[in-house]
């Protein structure tokens, strides 16, 4: 341990020349890595707790090692609780493959065990290190490994043991722990920990390789790529790819491939003849000898390229260019090129100087020495943002500034002012100008075309996916507008003009019932009611029939007491279930049994009972999608002091087509009743 704290000290002086003032230790460092590697199962994103880069070098490879520490231990967990990892094998992550080169070494370590073998197979330092601690784990072992053991190995197994709450990887005859090459022993003096070669500077690679470290080991890597047409090989070095020999080569067929290093080089097949040479293409051209360094003729001769050769001549006076021979041949003289026929100059000034001319030229021209020509100045590139307001096009001589779409050109023919577009009528209703453009839009009712984005079409609000909630009944669509209708008879529009009121035929006397007939209003119409009491009974109010005295006749008193009239109207699609109906007794006393049946009118089985607090209801158990009258009747037994009395209600229920007074996706919630 001292040892360690002297190599971690002296590589904290080595690479920390400048930083000797930081009070952090490495040991903090590591420790504030471990922890970090606990708590958040990440290393890629540790806040760093110094500027010193040996201690951030710490606290990475501190947090790695912890982080491998958690992965093997769980492979190594999965060995022993389910003897496999197939669970492992779908995984690409450097985790996953860490977990499972710890699971199979602790399979290979427990079979080991199981078949009696020695535990020293010769594998990798981490795969070794799991596999020992496997195969000699006590956990694992059986009775009959156990029992072939001696006397003096089982008194030797009971001094010095490895396992959970024993030696972690390794010990000694006198019950002292040790680890395995690239472990130190912890300050428990049982567990192991790995060593940090590339922290405390005991690895071997070599300048441009980056140490790894690893479980009981490290890895050199290279760090700079091996670059085009090298690979790298396995012991980090970069040998030449032969692309000849591969085929990655892209030589046409009449050249043949050379391999060299880093690249390749296209031959061609064909030779050339003497005096010439072949281009890229592999064709062969002529060499111009008289073009070569070393001149091919001697001194006071010329030579003349001739093809695949070349021959010398005798020199002659030859002037050169803006000279030429005087009449007698003797000497050269110059030339007066603005004198000549041809207009050198283009319509510029020419001036003539010794052996050459040169040009005066006009505004927006610069003269070229080179062509001995007068060309244009670009002065929208030389200028640019400088001479127009928006857009710059050059001309000969000069330049020109125009405006982009929605600007036209103002009066100093530089800026550019907005353009009302308006002011053509290019919108089929309404047009606002705005800078640089103009915005059509459409009144009420209508909205702006798709297509063109000037023309206003009609909108057709009972199309819309609201359509079918603007009218309550049906609604129909006029050029900017709509209106509703409602049906022709048991309706009018309201004063929203989108709801259908109902007419109370039976309020405004537009009914047709006799006068022995009551009126009973429905949604869209009406009904005309009466009803006579059967024998035996007499009429007591509106709706009600009562029993007449029975004279303790049995057949008498099984008759109904009291027979009452209802009528109720709702309309079609109402939820399911509804209470529509209550019927119980005017006052319960202790004692009091009841019981509620529907006796006629509900073949279908759309209408149920339900018993409640003192009594029972009607309720709608199935939907009615279609209007349709109905006559049920309702009879509720009671027994009171050991007597039954029996009540019948016989309930007209008229379903009508939905309400038009709401929208229709409205219901009404409330319980339809009656007294």
């Amino acid at each position: 341990m001292a040892l360690l704290l002297l190599i971690l000290v002296s590589l904290c002086c080595a690479t920390r020349s400048q930083e000797t003032t930081d009070p952090i230790s490495l040991d903090d460092c590591c420790k504030d890595g471990r922890e970090k590697a606990t708590e958040s199962q990440d290393c890629t994103r540790i806040p760093l707790i110094s500027e010193s880069t040996t201690c951030r070098i710490a606290q990475e490879q501190c947090c790695a090692s912890v982080l491998e520490e958690i992965t093997c231990n769980n492979g190594i967990t999965m060995a022993k609780q389910l003897g496999s990892c197939d669970d492992l094998l779908s995984g690409n992550t450097c985790e996953t493959k860490t977990a499972k080169v710890c699971c199979e070494c602790c399979l290979l370590g427990r079979e080991a065990q199981k078949q009696g073998l020695a535990c020293d197979l010769n594998l990798s330092s981490q795969c070794g290190s799991v596999f020992q601690s496997c195969c000699n784990s006590p956990e694992s072992k059986d009775n009959s490994s156990v029992s072939g053991i001696g006397d003096q190995q089982s008194t030797q197994s009971e001094q010095c043991k490895v396992g959970p709450g024993n030696c972690a990887q390794s010990c000694i005859e006198n019950s002292t722990c040790t680890c395995f090459s690239g472990y130190k022993l912890k300050p428990d003096g049982k567990n192991c920990e790995d060593i940090n070669e590339c922290l405390i500077g005991s690895h071997h690679c070599r300048p441009g390789e980056r140490c790894i470290n690893t479980r009981g080991s490290y890895r050199c890597q290279r760090e700079v790529s091996c670059g085009t047409g090298y690979e790298l090989t396995d012991n980090n070095s970069c040998n030449d790819i032969d692309e000849c020999e591969t085929g990655t080569h892209n030589c046409p067929v009449e050249f043949e491939c050379q391999n060299t290093p880093g690249s390749f080089r296209c031959r061609p097949k064909v030779k050339c003849n003497m005096g010439f040479t072949q281009d890229a293409l592999g064709s062969c051209i002529d060499i111009n000898e008289c073009l070569s360094v070393a001149a091919p003729c001697p001194a006071g001769q010329t030579c003349v390229n001739t093809l695949g050769s070349y021959t010398c001549h005798r020199n002659t006076m030859n002037c050169g260019r803006g000279y030429h021979l005087n009449t007698e041949g003797t000497r050269c003289v110059d030339i007066d090129e603005c004198n000549s026929l041809d207009d050198v100059c283009g319509g510029h000034s020419c001036i003539n100087v010794v052996g050459s001319y040169r040009c005066e030229c006009k505004s927006g021209y610069n003269f070229n020495s080179v062509s001995k020509s007068c060309e244009d100045v670009n002065e929208c590139r030389h200028y640019p943002g400088r001479l127009c307001a928006h857009k710059c096009d050059n001309i000969l001589g000069s330049y020109k500034c125009s405006c982009t779409t929605g600007f036209k050109l103002a009066s100093d023919e530089r800026n550019c002012e907005d353009l009302n577009e308006c002011e053509t009528n290019p919108c089929s209703q309404e047009c606002a100008n705005v800078y640089g453009s103009y915005q059509c839009y459409c009144r009420r009712g209508y909205q702006l075309s798709d297509v063109d984005g000037v023309t206003c079409e009609d909108i057709d609000e009972c199309a819309l996916p609201t359509g079918g909630h603007i009218c309550s009944y049906r609604c129909h669509n006029t050029p900017g507008s709509f209106h509703c209708t409602c049906p022709v008879q048991g309706y009018t529009l309201a004063p929203n003009g989108r709801s259908c009121q109902d007419i109370d035929e039976c309020v405004t006397g537009s009914h047709t019932c006799s006068e022995t007939e009551s009126c009973f209003n429905i949604q869209g119409g009406f009904r005309c009611l009466n009803f006579d009491c059967p024998n035996n009974y007499r009429r007591s109010s509106e709706n009600r029939c009562e029993r007449l005295p029975c004279s303790e006749n049995r057949e008498c008193l099984a008759l109904p007491v009291r027979i009452t009239y209802y009528h109720l109207t709702f309309p079609t699609n109402i939820p399911v279930p509804t209470n529509i109906f209550r019927m119980a007794p005017s006052n319960m006393e202790g004692g009091d049994n009841l019981q509620v049946d529907i006796v006629d009118g509900n073949q279908a089985g759309y209408f149920a009972t339900k018993y409640i607090d003192n009594g029972a209801v009607i309720i709608v158990q199935k939907p009615i999608a279609v209007p349709q009258d109905f006559e049920i009747s309702v009879k509720m037994t009671m027994w009171r002091w050991m007597r039954m009395s029996t009540y019948l209600s016989k309930i007209r229920v008229f379903v009508t087509d939905e309400d038009l007074s709401n929208s229709v996706f409205l219901h009404d919630d409330k319980l339809i009743s009656n007294p």
